[in-house]
């Protein structure tokens, strides 16, 4: 076995065992050998003879264990690239971490090389989904765990862009044909194409397609129903018992599972913030490793005619946005950025 000795090492591995093996008094084990006293009670004291680390127990990063352990997380779940990650780490976690810094972090715990995990991971059999222009929104509901901040647990109403996989969330207290209809109002209020269809499953929040067992036609009477033939938007439901063809909020709901079994949301303002980032910074494969925001603004110049306001980009050096959200997050200064004109304008293009 080989043994790497310290540079300035005063014995070696055979010395080491002779002192441990050793019942002379010390003084003269050090006066043969030529060490300190000291140096010959240190190894008679040991169980072996090979040096200990000389590594620090903390090291001097500028990522707290906290940080260490979102950043390793984020690699894990979403595997992104070591400059994605980056980006991503200095816009919500540390502001100053350097590149081979969070390298280095991603060593120490295992996971600094992305090609073998991605080969290491198991690769879900899903089958591609078929191409669509703009507009077309699968919306489903999930039933949330009660945040710290509230009394009760909430519904989120998810909305999936199928072309640009743009998210759009809201919560409810309650999985009412008046919450969905509210939700569908703010989805086409917000969303920057026009939504000409929208998936849904068979839910009572959405249609009156199932009457207890028995199938029917919808009447078009469902309040669902008629916010979309108001809007022009036609409802397409997914047949019975078969959720899989609302597979894409299907996948991102279990996203949003993974996000809360693992973090300690404080209110739904940070689910949010979660929402924000995944639109504005994470790169899809499936979207050629641009982000949703990206994807909208690249179908916006090629057909401009889809859409009813131009597409909205928070860029990620943009730190009076960042400050706007984080200021909403931690509760800080509420009233100032209620009353600040300038940053209303931000947050209802967002």
């Amino acid at each position: 076995m080989m043994i790497r000795l310290h540079s300035q090492a005063t014995t070696t591995p055979k010395i080491r065992a002779v002192l441990q093996a050793s019942n002379e008094p010390a003084s003269t084990l050090a006066k043969r050998y030529g060490i300190s006293e000291l140096t010959v009670s240190k190894w008679k004291k040991r169980d072996g003879v090979e040096d200990h680390s000389h590594i620090p127990r903390r090291l001097q990063t500028t990522l707290s264990p906290a940080h260490e352990a979102v950043a390793v997380f984020l690699r894990k779940t979403l595997f992104l690239p070591l400059d994605d990650l980056l980006a991503v780490v200095r816009e919500f976690l540390n502001l100053v971490v350097s590149r081979s810094g969070l390298d280095r972090c991603l060593r120490r715990h295992g996971v600094g090389n992305l090609r073998e995990m991605k080969q290491e991971a198991p690769k879900p059999k899903h089958k591609a989904f078929k191409s669509y222009k703009p507009g077309y929104l699968p919306v489903d509901v999930k039933y949330l765990p009660q945040m710290p901040n509230e009394t009760s647990r909430r519904y989120l109403f998810v909305g999936i862009e199928r072309a640009t996989r743009w998210v759009f969330i809201r919560t409810y207290k309650a999985k009412t044909a008046a919450n969905a209809r509210r939700f569908l109002r703010d989805l086409n209020r917000v969303c920057p194409m026009a939504i000409h269809r929208v998936l849904t499953d068979n839910g009572k929040e959405f249609t009156d397609r199932l009457l207890g067992l028995r199938k029917r036609a919808p009447t078009g009477k469902h309040e669902f129903d008629r916010l979309c033939a108001e809007l022009d938007i036609e409802h397409r439901l997914s047949p019975p018992m078969h959720p899989q063809t609302n597979g894409m909020v299907e996948r991102f709901n279990g996203r949003i599972e993974d996000v809360l079994q693992s973090h300690h949301f404080h209110s739904d303002i940070t689910l949010h913030r979660y929402v924000w980032l995944y639109n504005q910074e994470l790169p899809q494969s499936v979207l050629a490793s641009k982000t949703p925001v990206q994807a909208m603004k690249d179908w916006y110049k090629i057909k401009p005619e889809l859409f009813k306001k131009k597409p909205y980009y928070l860029p990620g050096c943009d730190t009076y946005v960042l400050s706007i959200v984080r200021s909403l997050l931690f509760g800080r200064n509420m009233k100032n950025i209620l009353s600040n004109r300038r940053i209303m304008i931000h947050l209802r293009n967002w």
